[in-house]
């Protein structure tokens, strides 16, 4: 594992999920102040942040798939470039075309993330580690979204929104030339044997065989449900407190951190409960698909708790519960598909599980928008997450499968090439 060098890797993945999730917060932190500036609806809002997604989903896949064919190191420096170049040019857009437009190239080059990440820790690191790993990285989205509220929230208020993303795209630039200067795709010395080997001898069994799976699938819908309400709140959390809880806007800057950092403790503290179940289980699946499941079956309650919480004190604290839940059960979920693919498929089947989680913010942030202004508000979209939440709970508990990954892939090994 080349000593501990594969920790400033974690690094790396991690101040980039901050910088990716601030960059793609700061929409949502300016869209009161948007509102006014481009005389936007909230349909024709809740329309550009599911845009966004468009793009997004298609290329988790694309981008997983490059990873294992390219290596994560070029796929993360093409994607970060032109995420950061297109988060400055959202400073000059004068419309809402222009910001659809806008929108929906950023999600293209933000796409690659998640997957491309998973294939870093994937060659990186044991799998015993995996849902640590995972966690701690992923983490970062969750810092990323905390600071967007304060940091770029404050930034609005002094020199305008517009200033705003031209600073945190210029700061993506930064993160790329030391990604470039300390990355590799695999670990170094002796490592490089093994490496050889794996690229000398391809996986028998078709990326498809492995997309068809039920377990792959249940995954991907598992991972919808769990992104649904997520991405609403990313969207519309700012929007939520000074619309509806009718906070001032200097204080929806401080509040609407207060979910993200939670969200800290989720994957954190989810990464580690999973990784010690894992030790300790003979059914390693079993132990990644119990941190999954049982948080977003909590996550049900809070949801339901929250289209009924009288309060603003009690609705920011249901709220902390879903993204604790939700982020908890979502890197379970990533380390999940280590257990059921071959390292050699981990890019690209990472990818389509991510592109079918995804479909989520196509959806979820236009039909809250919808809700907002025509069918009775948040609560309506936040008892639609619940059903959706439930809907995913099930898929998991069915079609996940508590067996052996190495058994499964040796049948599909086999049945490949007997094809």
């Amino acid at each position: 594992m080349a000593g501990r060098y594969r920790f400033v890797i974690a690094g790396l993945l991690c101040s980039v999920g901050m910088i990716n999730y601030m960059d793609r917060a700061a929409l949502g932190v300016a869209a009161p102040f948007m509102r006014a500036d481009l005389h936007l609806s909230p349909s024709q809002l809740g329309l550009v942040f599911s845009t966004f997604f468009l793009g997004y989903t298609l290329f988790a896949f694309v981008g997983g798939h490059a990873a294992d064919r390219y290596g994560p190191r070029k796929v993360y420096v093409w994607a970060s470039l032109a995420w950061s170049v297109l988060s400055a040019l959202t400073g000059a857009v004068g419309g809402f075309a222009q910001l659809l437009v806008v929108r929906a190239l950023f999600g293209f080059a933000e796409g690659p993330m998640n997957s491309t990440a998973n294939k870093t820790i994937s060659n990186w690191f044991p799998r015993q580690e995996t849902s640590r790993t995972i966690g701690i990285v992923f983490s970062g989205q969750s810092v990323g979204s905390a600071l967007a509220a304060p940091v770029v929230g404050l930034l609005m208020l002094s020199v305008g929104w517009r200033i705003a993303f031209v600073v945190t795209g210029a700061v993506g630039l930064i993160w790329v030339v030391v990604w470039r200067l300390l990355m590799t795709d695999h670990p170094p010395g002796a490592a490089r044997e093994e490496v050889t080997v794996i690229k000398a001898a391809p996986s028998e069994v078709p990326l498809w065989r492995y997309l068809a799976q039920p377990a792959i699938l249940a995954l991907g819908l598992g991972l919808f449900a769990m992104n649904y309400p997520f991405f609403i709140l990313l969207s519309w959390l700012p929007t939520y407190l000074t619309h509806t809880l009718h906070m001032p806007m200097k204080t929806m800057v401080y509040v609407a951190a207060i979910p993200w950092a939670c969200g800290i403790i989720g994957y954190v503290g989810g990464g580690n409960i999973s990784d010690f179940l894992y030790k300790r289980m003979h059914d390693k699946l079993l132990a990644r698909k119990i941190v999954t499941s049982v948080p977003l079956a909590l996550s049900i309650v809070a949801l339901l708790a929250l289209c009924v919480s009288s309060g603003a004190v009690a609705a920011v604290a249901l709220i902390c519960l879903i993204v604790v839940c939700m982020t908890a059960a979502a890197q379970a979920c990533w380390a999940t598909v280590t257990e059921l693919v071959p390292p050699e498929r981990v890019g690209g089947v990472s990818g389509f599980v991510h592109l079918l989680s995804n479909i989520s913010g196509i959806i979820g942030p236009a039909a809250t928008g919808f809700a907002v202004q025509y069918f009775g508000g948040f609560d309506t979209a936040f008892l639609m997450a619940a059903v959706i939440a439930f809907i995913g709970t099930v898929a998991m508990v069915l079609f996940v499968k508590s067996q052996p990954s190495r058994q499964g892939n040796m049948v599909l090994a086999k049945q490949g090439a007997a094809d």
